[in-house]
């Protein structure tokens, strides 16, 4: 097998034979404090269930995961050999049902790369911090999965964690029994789903909207940054700018923001500028500014927060097949972030702010040898990297 370079041609045929009716993940953090004097890298525990239907029964196929380690794999209450079916990127599956039910048990590890599940440690107060990021295939380097955005799939999570911290994931979640439980999310793709954890500090608002069939939508809002921070966390504007998004789309494209609840949170160490998880939109901590700034460093935060709102629907409940047509969303996501900029906030010159920064960028990139076609030939991951 070819590894971690999923083709697509391998997607295309795994989404032909496979539907997923729903994943459970359970993952164990507790390993995130604390010493670790063992040789090899930090790992956490994750346990993966996913239930799936096969249209050719008998058929084989593969489930992604990138761990250190497999503890157990069963296959339709059927155990199976990890050392024979996991080669450290894939698990081999056989003799499919038509109905079937996946469970492996894994050590998975910490990531230092913003790839997976990043672990931070604050240098000023030893304070331990975790978010994921995934796009588009580093969710199997947390949990087991079919990672391919049109295998899309209702998902549960639950976690453990050290007593003093607070978690969060997509959907809406509360403590019992020492255990994070998360309400079911809306069938979504692998790679937008997202776990913070950690002593953060968080502050909430909440969004109402009643529509004109005089049915109300509230909106439960939250922002979040480490500790370090705090002093230094304007989240009042990071809610005004929210909420004027919130009403923007409601109006533009009529349809209600469809997954519950809306956090953001502002991670340290982020290997990109933001993230449009469903629920939970992880941003880079540089988007809190420690000092007096320019009007231009709030539009341009401002705008970060337009686009990543504006693939809750185009991106997450409306998804690429396939990586194709990544430029499609990220291209309709900026054009809205400047559109709902102008249209509902205070930065009403946002169209010559795109055409000075944006447009001249483009302008800029066209001109290198590195220039390629808006839609490429995304023949697998790499490509789409």
């Amino acid at each position: 097998m070819p590894g971690e370079n999923l083709s697509r041609d391998e997607a295309r045929e795994r989404a032909a034979l496979l539907s997923v009716d729903g994943y459970e993940v359970s993952l164990d953090v507790r390993s995130a404090v604390g010493d670790d004097h063992r040789e090899g890298p930090r790992t956490f525990r994750s346990v993966t269930t996913i239930r799936f239907r096969c249209a050719e029964p008998g058929a084989s196929t593969f489930a992604d995961l990138i761990a250190p380690s497999v503890t157990a794999v069963s296959l339709n209450g059927r155990d199976l050999d990890p050392g024979e079916v996991f080669d450290g990127s894939r698990i081999v599956l056989e003799d499919l049902a038509a109905d079937n039910e996946l469970i492996v048990d894994a050590r998975c590890a910490y990531s230092r790369t913003g790839e997976g599940l990043h672990r931070f440690v604050d240098p000023e107060d030893g304070e331990v911090y975790l978010y994921t990021q995934y796009e588009p295939a580093d969710a199997r380097r947390v949990f087991a999965n079919f990672e391919q955005p049109d295998l899309k799939a209702p998902f549960r999570f639950e976690v453990r964690a050290p007593e003093e911290w607070t978690v969060w994931s997509n959907g809406a979640g509360e403590r019992a029994d020492g255990v994070w439980r998360f309400a079911e999310t809306k069938p979504i793709s692998t790679y937008i789903t997202c776990v913070v954890a950690g002593p953060y500090h968080y502050v909430t608002d909440t969004y109402t909207r009643t529509f004109d069939d005089g049915t109300t939508l509230e909106i439960p809002l939250g922002a979040m940054c480490r500790k370090g921070l705090a002093p230094h966390f304007d989240a009042d504007d990071v809610f005004l700018v929210t909420k004027q998004g919130l009403d923007f789309f409601h109006d533009h494209f009529d349809y209600p923001y469809p997954f519950g609840k809306y956090d953001q949170a502002f991670v340290p160490e982020y290997n990109l500028g933001a993230m449009e998880n469903p629920g939970l939109v992880t941003f880079r901590e540089e988007f809190i500014f420690r000092g007096k700034v320019t009007r231009a460093s709030y539009e341009g935060r401002a705008n970060v927060i337009l686009h990543e709102m504006a693939h809750m629907w185009f991106g997450d409940l409306v998804t690429m097949r396939w990586w194709d047509d990544l430029w499609l969303k990220e291209s309709f996501a900026d054009f809205m972030g400047a559109f709902s900029l102008v249209g509902a906030t205070r930065f009403t010159d946002g169209w010559i702010t795109f055409a000075n920064r944006r447009k001249a960028w483009a302008y800029r990139a066209d001109q290198l040898p590195s220039t390629h076609p808006i839609t490429a030939d995304i023949r697998d991951l790499q490509d789409a990297k």
